[in-house]
């Protein structure tokens, strides 16, 4: 399975808040506050993704999270607008049906008087935000009618030996919906199961450490990477998708007295692979401890620029800050990490 990833070592991870700010907007200076408002409103990569691209199918969601925890997880479109913040698919999945008694030529009697409504309030408010609304609605009455969204969150659609082989725990199923959704045409997708399990410093009952909390978790974390890799190869989709696996920073080389290790900005690692990423190789290196960088630093801007160009987004594009500000999509001296293709 090792063939199809690079193991990237020598990442800088640049901040220790759990709020994965920072790596989804490619950029340290994009940090939340403690009170979770967003850092100067830089955009996650899925929002810039979902603006830049869109859709790799029309009415399809070109940003989806799969997360427990939205706040804690997941950042979203900043600056760039609601229009282009992730679809919760957790809370969404079963919800892009019409409700019971309702039938098509119903929802379109609606949908048209809906219309002429809004004609006549044009006529006396002309504004940019009824136009906003405007798409907003007709998105989402696309999304209901064609039933193409609604089919792609319905896992139940898979057989039950497909199921099974993802695994039944919730990190098995988000990846299996994962694939859906990259099968149906979602450009983008991050996908958490972090929220409540992931942080082993050891002196807390319901993560603990190393060995109560971590080891039981591994196999988990390496079925559902393993099968979607798998899978994703089967069904001829790897070659056209790229899959990232990471954290929000590393964590000491030093195990504490509760049997745990703490936050560590210094360096983190993680895992590519798809999308014309060569796979077995290592990136980087650390020193003995795996505390330093030893070799070949790398930065959240860097991981972005990768991804943009793997879209077919200009790396070193800007979006508009309110007040007509042009913003580069990555700050600093990023470039796309070119062992990664």
């Amino acid at each position: 399975m090792m063939d199809k990833f690079a193991i990237i070592r020598s990442m800088d991870a640049t901040a220790s808040n759990h709020t994965p700010t920072t790596f989804q907007a490619c950029n340290p200076k994009s940090r939340r506050t403690n009170d979770n408002r967003d850092g100067g409103g830089y955009p996650s990569m899925g929002s810039v993704a979902a603006k830049f691209r869109g859709p790799n199918v029309p009415g399809m969601p070109g940003f989806v999270a799969l997360a427990d925890s939205m706040a804690a997880d997941i950042y979203g479109a900043g600056h760039l607008g609601h229009r282009y913040e992730p679809l919760d698919g957790v809370k969404s999945a079963g919800k892009f049906g019409m409700p019971d008694g309702m039938q098509t030529a119903r929802l379109t009697d609606r949908e048209e008087l809906r219309q002429q409504f809004d004609r006549l309030r044009k006529h006396t408010e002309l504004s940019p935000e009824l136009s906003l609304q405007d798409r907003y609605v007709q998105e989402a009455y696309d999304m209901v009618l064609s039933g193409n969204v609604a089919k792609a969150f319905d896992v139940n659609r898979e057989s039950a030996q497909v199921r099974e082989k993802y695994g039944n725990h919730s990190f098995g199923q988000k990846s299996l919906l994962a694939r859906r959704l990259v099968e149906a045409g979602v450009t983008f997708i991050t996908m958490s199961d972090a929220w409540g399990h992931w942080d082993h410093h050891g002196d807390e009952v319901k993560w603990g450490g190393i060995n109560k909390g971590l080891k039981p978790m591994l196999p988990v974390l390496d079925h559902g990477i393993a099968t979607l890799i798998s899978d994703l190869d089967e069904r001829g989709l790897l070659d056209t998708t790229l899959v990232l696996v990471l954290g929000e920073f590393g964590r000491g080389p030093v195990i504490t007295k509760t049997d745990g290790r703490g936050h560590w900005t210094p360096v983190m690692s993680m895992l590519a692979a798809g999308a014309g990423v060569p796979g077995g190789q290592v990136i980087g290196a650390t020193d003995r401890r795996g505390g330093e960088i030893a070799e070949r630093r790398l930065g959240p801007g860097d991981l972005g620029a990768t991804v943009f160009k793997k879209l077919g987004i200009d790396p070193y594009g800007h979006w508009i800050k309110p007040g007509g500000r042009p913003t580069p999509l990555v700050e600093g001296p990023s470039a796309p990490i070119a062992e990664l293709g």
